[in-house]
């Protein structure tokens, strides 16, 4: 059914007008079948459709008796218990019968709120779909900061709307403005209410501690009241439509720096909603004096997460590593990182700074910590290599002693003397160690001709060479040898030009 006056005006728009039944459902917004229905029971003197009596009819008292008991009481529920008193008809049925007698809730009517200058702000978070860096898929997100009063919008995007960035959002804001508001109202967001139980809230202790700083009230916004908070919603949807709609920007700072001139023009010259004769910027003026000066000092709004640096010289912040000197192995640390910057801490010492990346799987180093690590297994390399030459062949550090003492480069010696020994074992190399000693050539090159000496006058074979690598690209390559007669050509024209030179100058003489 219809309400009467729709019907009416179908009838009216047919007969009189010469609409079109499509026309009509279009318009209407309806469907064309009601359309046709009305216009044939017109045309065959029908105004009233013929009812049936409801199966539900002998129920409806018990039905109105339990919901003026019960009003939430679920129709499952109530279908069973009637079910029980011999209604024949199934949920469906009954569920679509029910919405004529339950209770509805009655509309409310929202008073618009008016407040003083400098008296309160509204915060809100906006999301902007994701965008890319490098491997990884961050949140954009818009905190948003509305002035109740002159309606001046302050606007900041950060990459995800985690605590740390509420808190920043906030210390920017204040800083723009030049000035803190006395009461902050809040949508129920994580970042600001941890619990709630109707009047009973329990803040997030960072947004109290920043409140503690400011001086300024966070009041969340009651349950389904968006009139609370109904000026910051506006801002954001004129956000979306006025600023960011149809905008291309390739960085995230370029995209603040936009939005930041964006708000103090474009939105400073729109009317103000109170008196469309004034102007928000005009109104502004007149609400920074009211507003409370922010303290000397910004609330420290950083991340700063506790790290202990396993195996490797790095700490893990935001799926990224960064390096960090090698002493501190084993050690916990202290990430301190702002929106630019990634600080490491031991204790009160800065031990490390490196620049802020919202990559993914990215090693930050800086080549100092490299440097050092690398000094330092250079000589645990070289203190390892020579425990192993004193303990095979001890007489090895008698050489070194004289090498060292006429300046030759020990670490080079200690390598090449590891070499001998690997490639003819531990009594060639003592051997060729004492006739360099007894000779007094105090060289790596001495030993290796002495120990090839004695192979050699003992007749023994000489050491091959280490086997190749079990690599394919390397045993299966296949090395074509060249033409070796092109050489003994160009030795019997190189003999030619020689004698030719040399009967040449014999003339000449």
């Amino acid at each position: 059914m219809i309400p009467k006056d729709q019907q009416a005006e179908i009838e009216r728009l047919f007969f009189v007008e010469g609409w079109k039944k499509g026309t009509i459902a279009r318009e209407l917004g309806v469907h064309h079948s009601v359309v046709t229905r009305v216009i044939r029971e017109a045309r065959e003197g029908k105004s009233e459709p013929k009812t049936q009596p409801s199966i539900l009819e002998p129920y409806v008292d018990f039905i109105m008796e339990v919901l003026g008991n019960y009003p939430k009481i679920a129709a499952s529920r109530l279908h069973r218990m009637v079910q029980e008193r011999g209604y024949p008809g199934g949920p469906d049925h009954f569920r679509h019968e029910l919405r004529r007698f339950r209770p509805r809730r009655k509309r409310e009517a929202f008073v618009r709120l008016k407040t003083l200058p400098g008296e309160e702000a509204q915060v809100d978070w906006a999301h902007f779909g994701r965008v890319r860096i490098g491997k990884a898929s961050r949140q954009l997100m818009a905190f948003v900061m509305v002035l109740s009063y002159s309606r001046r919008i302050f606007v900041h995007f950060f990459l995800g709307q985690s605590t740390v960035n509420f808190l920043r959002g906030h210390v920017l804001s204040f800083k723009a403005m030049d000035g803190v508001p006395r009461r902050i109202l809040y949508d129920n967001l994580k970042s600001a209410v941890l619990e709630r139980r109707r009047d009973a809230i329990r803040f997030h202790p960072d947004l109290l501690a920043l409140s503690t700083h400011y001086r300024f009230e966070p009041r969340p916004v009651a349950p389904y009241r968006g009139n609370e908070k109904g000026r910051v919603e506006r801002a954001i949807r004129y956000l979306r439509t006025s600023f960011f709609e149809a905008l291309a920007w390739d960085t995230i700072d370029e995209l603040n720096e936009r939005v930041r001139d964006f708000c103090e023009t474009v939105a400073m010259e729109r009317p103000w909603p109170d008196d469309r004769t004034r102007k928000v910027k005009d109104v502004v003026e007149e609400e920074r004096p009211m507003l409370l000066p922010h303290p000397r000092t910004p609330f420290p709004a950083h991340d700063r997460v506790e790290v202990t640096v396993r195996k490797s010289p790095y700490v893990r912040f935001d799926t990224n590593d960064y390096s960090v000197p090698h002493k501190l192995v084993g050690e916990t640390v202290t990430v301190v990182a702002t929106m630019a910057t990634v600080r490491v801490l031991f204790g009160t010492e800065v031990v490390a700074s490196h620049k802020r990346s919202f990559d993914r799987d990215q090693v930050i180093e800086d080549p100092a910590h490299i440097e050092e690590l690398l000094k330092m297994k250079r000589r645990a390399r070289r203190g390892r290599g020579l425990d192993r030459l004193q303990r095979t062949v001890p007489k090895s550090d008698f050489l070194l002693r004289a090498m060292a003492a006429r300046g030759r480069n020990i670490g080079s010696a200690t390598f090449a003397l590891l070499k001998l020994l690997d490639t003819y074992g531990r009594k060639d190399l003592a051997f060729g160690i004492d006739e360099a000693l007894r000779k007094g050539a105090f060289h790596p090159h001495a030993v290796r001709h002495a120990i090839e000496r004695r192979r050699e006058q003992a007749g023994e074979k000489p050491v091959l060479p280490t086997p190749l690598p079990d690599d394919p690209r390397i045993k299966d390559l296949t090395v074509t040898p060249h033409d070796l007669k092109r050489y003994d050509e160009d030795d019997d024209h190189d003999v030619e030009e020689q004698v030719a030179q040399g009967e040449g100058e014999e003339d000449q003489a």
